[in-house]
C-alpha cells in the first residue's frame, strides 16, 4: 500500500462511500461495529506466574517436624501458580471457557488475588465481552494499585462504545488510568500510544494527542500499532497528506494479525473500505481463527451487501468467541440479508442469550427480530410472524412498529 494509491483512492471513492456508510450505518445500527479505538492490537500479555517452590521446602517446626500451618498454605499458593498457568495456555489456545474455569478457580482460593483478576479481564476482553472486562481490570487494579499493564488494559476496555451507562464517565476514565500507567512506567510506548487513543475518544485531537503518539513511537520505532493511531488523527484533522505515509510505514512494519486488525479497522473508520480487505486476509493467513479478523471481515462483507461471504467468517467467530454478543449479531444480519428468516431468527435467538441492556432495542429492531418478522411475512407465514415480532418486543416493549405489525399478523 503506497502513499499515492491511498491518496488516490480515498479521492475517488469517497463520495461514494461516504453515501454508502451513511446508509449502512443507519440501517445496520451497530450491527457493523463502531470505532473501537485499535482495541484488536492490544493484547494485554499473560499475568505471571512465580517459579514453583520445591516439593520439600516447608519450614521445620520447633520440633523438627513440618510446620502444620506452613505446609498447607504452600500447597495452595502452589496450586495457584498451577492453575495461573493452566489458565495462561487455554487462553493462548483460544480455550477461552477453560481459562476462565482456572481464573476462577484461583479466586475461590485467594479471593483477591489480583492476577486473576487480570487474567480474567484478558479472555473477556479478547472476547470483545466489554461488560465483563470492566470490572475483573478495575478489581485488578483495586488488589494491585501499582501495576502499570492493568491500568493500559482498563484504558483499552473503557474507550470500546457502549450502548448502556455513563460514556463520558467511561471516557474520562480511560484517559485517567492511561495517564496513570504512564506516571507509573514513563517508558511505556503501550501507555503512551493508548493516552492518545484515550483523548481522541474524548474528541481531543490536539498537540497533546498528537504528542502522546509521537512520543510512543519514539519510544519504539518499530511500534506499528503507534504509527497508524497517529495516521488515523492526522487524517481526522485534516492533514491526510501527513497521515498517507504514516498507514505505508504501518503496513509495512506489521508483522502479526492484531496490528493488521489495527490497520484495517483504521482503514474502515476512514471509510477505505476496499483497502481493509487484502489486510483483513493477511491477517487470516497468519491467523485463521483470529476473533476480530474475522468479525472484521464480516463486517466489511455486509456493508457491500455481500452476505454468503459473510457467513463462514462470522460463523467461526461465533465458534472462537461462542459467549459474546457480536459475532451472533453479525451473523443473524448475514442471514437477514440473505432472506434466510429462520437462520435468522434462530441465530438472534443465540444473541439474546449474551445481549446487554442497551443493545436489545437493536437486536429488536428491523434489522433483529423485527425484520425477520417482516421477511416471514412477506412469505405470508403469519404465525412466524407473529412469533418473531413479539420476541422484539420481549426485548423493546416500547418497539410501537414491531406492536402495530403483530396486532396485523394475528388479525387474520
Amino acid at each position: 500500500m503506497t502513499a499515492n494509491a491511498i491518496l488516490r483512492a480515498a479521492i475517488l471513492i469517497s463520495a461514494a462511500l461516504c453515501l454508502t456508510f451513511s446508509l449502512a450505518g443507519r440501517a445496520l445500527g451497530q450491527d457493523v461495529g463502531g470505532d473501537v479505538g485499535g482495541a484488536s492490537i492490544f493484547r494485554a500479555k499473560n499475568p505471571e506466574t512465580k517459579k514453583k517452590p520445591g516439593a520439600n521446602t516447608a519450614k521445620p517446626s520447633a520440633t523438627g517436624r513440618p510446620g502444620a500451618r506452613t505446609a498447607p498454605s504452600r500447597a495452595v499458593a502452589e496450586r495457584i501458580e498451577d492453575l495461573l498457568e493452566k489458565g495462561n495456555e487455554a487462553r493462548d489456545a483460544r480455550n477461552f471457557a477453560g481459562a476462565e474455569e482456572s481464573y476462577k478457580e484461583v479466586l475461590k482460593l485467594k479471593a483477591r488475588d489480583a492476577r486473576a483478576a487480570y487474567g480474567l479481564g484478558n479472555i473477556y476482553a479478547d472476547q470483545q465481552r466489554w461488560e465483563d472486562a470492566e470490572p475483573a481490570y478495575r478489581n485488578s487494579i483495586a488488589w494491585a494499585p501499582n501495576d502499570a499493564d492493568a491500568y493500559v488494559a482498563l484504558s483499552v476496555v473503557l474507550v470500546q462504545p457502549r450502548t448502556d451507562g455513563d460514556n463520558a464517565k467511561r471516557l474520562a476514565d480511560a484517559e485517567s488510568f492511561a495517564r496513570k500507567s504512564v506516571q507509573l512506567d514513563p517508558k511505556n510506548a503501550v501507555g503512551w500510544d493508548r493516552l492518545g487513543v484515550a483523548l481522541q475518544a474524548r474528541g481531543i485531537t490536539n498537540s497533546e494527542t498528537e504528542h502522546s503518539y509521537r512520543r510512543a513511537i519514539e519510544l519504539d520505532p518499530q511500534f506499528a500499532a503507534a504509527y497508524a493511531h497517529l495516521a488515523r488523527m492526522l487524517n481526522r484533522a485534516k492533514r491526510p497528506a501527513e497521515a498517507a505515509p504514516l498507514y505505508e510505514k504501518a503496513s509495512e512494519l506489521a508483522k502479526d494479525p492484531a496490528t493488521l486488525n489495527l490497520i484495517a479497522e483504521s482503514l474502515q473508520a476512514e471509510q477505505l473500505w476496499p483497502q481493509s480487505e487484502p489486510v483483513l486476509k493477511r491477517a487470516l493467513e497468519l491467523d485463521a481463527r483470529n476473533p476480530t479478523s474475522l468479525i472484521l471481515m464480516g463486517r466489511l462483507l455486509i456493508v457491500y451487501k455481500r452476505y454468503q461471504e459473510a457467513e463462514p467468517y462470522l460463523k467461526s467467530a461465533t465458534e472462537v468467541s461462542s459467549r459474546a454478543f457480536q459475532p451472533f449479531n453479525l451473523l443473524g444480519r448475514a442471514y437477514l440479508g440473505m432472506e434466510r428468516f429462520s437462520d435468522a431468527e434462530a441465530t438472534y435467538e443465540r444473541a439474546s442469550a449474551l445481549v446487554a441492556a442497551g443493545d436489545k432495542k437493536q437486536l429488536a429492531g428491523l434489522f433483529g427480530f423485527e425484520g425477520v418478522g417482516d421477511g416471514y411475512l412477506k412469505l405470508n407465514q403469519k404465525e412466524n410472524a407473529a412469533r418473531a415480532y413479539q420476541r422484539a418486543l420481549d426485548l423493546d416493549p416500547a418497539n410501537s412498529s414491531a406492536a402495530q405489525k403483530l396486532a396485523r399478523a394475528r388479525s387474520n
